[in-house]
């Protein structure tokens, strides 16, 4: 116990930026086994503490790949977490268990995710792969990574979309004509489409 409240409290000081806790993660996975890393961090998970619970989080994703329990609990669970830090945290976890199994591998993953019922599931995918063109397959197949974020377009949820609008707009530093394409195919009288192609569309327009 002494042990969870120490990971906790040192954490608790980090207030801005995420490497600190990144850090934090790597010390753990090198300091313990798999099975003691993930029972840490089930611990911290269960804190009211946000930093603590973003740690877990990171932890949580180092250990996905290899464990079908941890990545439903991030799926499921983390994914309900209040905390948008805890958010960006799952995005993270999300491509480094991509990362980990492979991108191409892991398209059925992805894709599933982009289809889950919760907000939070869909947006882990579009802002943790960021820049998916920097990814090992989508930079061999950045048409599938448009493809792919454009089926975001009309999410309900605004933070959704701003999130695939934003990801689409990096791709376009490197890909314009690919993103020009896909996005002449939209809708923009649909005003959530309008939204999306707003931020997806930035370095069109120069």
């Amino acid at each position: 116990m002494e042990e969870i409240e120490g990971f906790v409290q040192h954490v608790s000081k980090v207030k801005d930026g995420f490497k600190p806790i990144q850090a934090e993660a790597a010390k753990i996975l090198a300091q313990y086994s798999t099975h003691d890393s993930l029972q840490l961090a089930q611990r911290l998970y269960a804190s009211e503490v946000h930093q603590a619970r973003m740690l877990a989080t990171l932890v949580f994703g180092k250990l996905a790949a290899h464990s079908p329990e941890t990545f439903t609990f991030l799926k499921e669970r983390v994914s309900r977490d209040d905390d948008w830090r805890v958010q960006e945290m799952l995005a993270m976890a999300f491509d480094t268990y991509c990362k980990a199994v492979g991108y191409e591998k892991a398209l059925p993953t992805i894709k599933e995710w982009l289809d889950d019922q919760h907000h939070n599931v869909r947006r882990a995918v579009s802002e943790g792969l960021r820049i998916w063109t920097h990814r090992d397959y989508f930079k061999q197949h950045p048409a599938i990574a448009i493809q792919l974020l454009g089926s975001l377009k009309d999410d309900d949820h605004e933070y959704v979309r701003k999130s695939a609008g934003n990801a689409l707009r990096d791709i376009s530093r490197f890909h314009k004509e690919l993103v020009q394409a896909e996005l002449e195919t939209w809708d923009t009288s649909n005003k959530n489409i309008a939204y999306t192609y707003n931020f997806a569309s930035k370095f069109l327009r120069k």
